[in-house]
């Protein structure tokens, strides 16, 4: 059987892919929010946590977190962070439900 998102089962940033960085950072961590390592409400792990963790500069991981706002999957809140979306909140790449 062939993985589609290779991302989700390594969670690891592939150098040699040739798919932009941050858009392989959005895919890890959508594929932890869809698997339910995290959930609504908790907040997203820390930009400082994202840059030392995956080895990536502090602009890629603001690009993925921005992804995924844009997908609904998470919300900011000034001042307080970034959280997981309630599931409803969810949409698809095409824009729909």
């Amino acid at each position: 059987m062939l993985v589609s998102n290779v991302y989700s089962m390594a969670d690891e940033i592939d150098r040699w892919n040739p798919e932009p960085v941050y858009l392989q950072l959005a895919a890890i961590l959508r594929g932890q929010i869809e698997r339910g390592e995290l959930v609504p409400r908790q907040p997203l792990p820390s930009e400082s946590y994202l840059v030392g963790h995956y080895g990536v500069s502090r602009g890629t991981a603001r690009r993925a977190v921005q992804v995924l706002r844009d997908e609904g999957l998470v919300v900011t809140i000034p001042q307080r962070g970034t959280y997981v979306s309630e599931r409803r909140q969810w949409r698809t790449k095409s824009g729909g439900p």
